[in-house]
């Protein structure tokens, strides 16, 4: 058995059945919903298909980095680390950041050029980051998985699974950092120049609902509407991954399958809600 086989701390085990509530309608291409203390799979779609995962593989990009240590220190911002769009935060070459405030500018607002300065400044290169990328997806027992990039923007050949994405999300989701970073709704990122700009987490179902606690967005035209999240009440913490959902499914479907996993009903949603978004 492949439980036998793995660490059982990155071994995704069989499903099994939640509660007596109805699993609620996923009409995303691929999804998965895991216990996030236990890897245990409670819901699944599709979830070895091999798709584009669009900025959700940021996560990774992220772990890496994370892992990596040393936050506080400065990377200093090359031409080529622009040299990506649509969604910047817009850094100058020239201008230097430390890793940290990198990190957050990437989780919260997903910025693609902030992504390519972290993998440049970690392995040297954005293709040598993108095999690192592949070789952690392997070492947490994922073998669906093949990234060309650190952003997620659409590569020939760039491709991993709701299932593969679920064993990165909950090595994310036990690292303090990236905890911290990942449930943050607004972050004041400060340039070089002083100027301050506020970032609005691109995740709405953490902008929503008090029981979620992260992780990523993602979107491209090939991968469609991606989220992984993440979310915690009464001492359970479950992670969902969807990928390849319509714009306005996307939260409600996430925040639903989330509130499935954590034994909250539905009908109690609403009083969950955060006070703003």
């Amino acid at each position: 058995m492949i439980s036998r086989l793995l660490p059982a701390f990155f071994c995704l085990l069989a499903i099994a059945p939640l509660h007596a509530a109805t699993v609620p309608v996923i009409t995303a291409k691929s999804a998965i919903l895991l216990d996030a203390n236990t890897g245990k799979v409670l819901y699944s779609k599709n979830d070895t298909a091999q798709r584009a995962v669009a900025s959700t593989q940021k996560l990774l990009t992220a772990l890496i980095v994370a892992e990596s240590g040393d936050l506080e220190k400065n990377v200093k911002i090359e031409p080529s680390d622009t040299n990506c769009e649509p969604t910047n935060i817009n850094v100058k070459p020239g201008q230097t950041y430390s890793r940290i405030q990198l990190l957050n500018a990437l989780l919260v607002k997903s910025g693609n050029d902030v992504a390519r300065t972290l993998a440049r400044d970690n392995a040297g290169s954005v293709s040598a980051f993108a095999d690192k990328m592949t070789e952690r997806v392997r070492s947490l027992g994922g073998t669906n998985s093949n990234f060309e990039n650190p952003n997620g923007l659409p590569a020939q050949g760039q491709y991993s699974t709701a299932r593969d994405m679920a064993r990165v999300a909950r090595m994310a989701y036990r690292n303090p950092t990236l905890r911290e970073i990942m449930k943050t709704r607004y972050y004041n990122f400060r340039f070089n120049s002083g100027s301050v700009v506020p970032l609005r987490n691109t995740n709405r179902v953490l902008r929503t609902y008090s029981f979620c606690n992260g992780m990523k967005t993602g979107y491209t035209h090939l991968a469609g509407h991606c989220l992984i999240s993440s979310g915690s009440y009464n001492g359970r913490d479950v992670i969902a991954v969807m990928l390849g959902c319509t714009k306005a499914r996307i939260a409600d479907e996430s925040a639903k399958l989330l509130a499935y996993g954590l034994n909250i009903p539905t009908s109690k949603l609403n009083s969950l809600r955060l006070s703003q978004d």
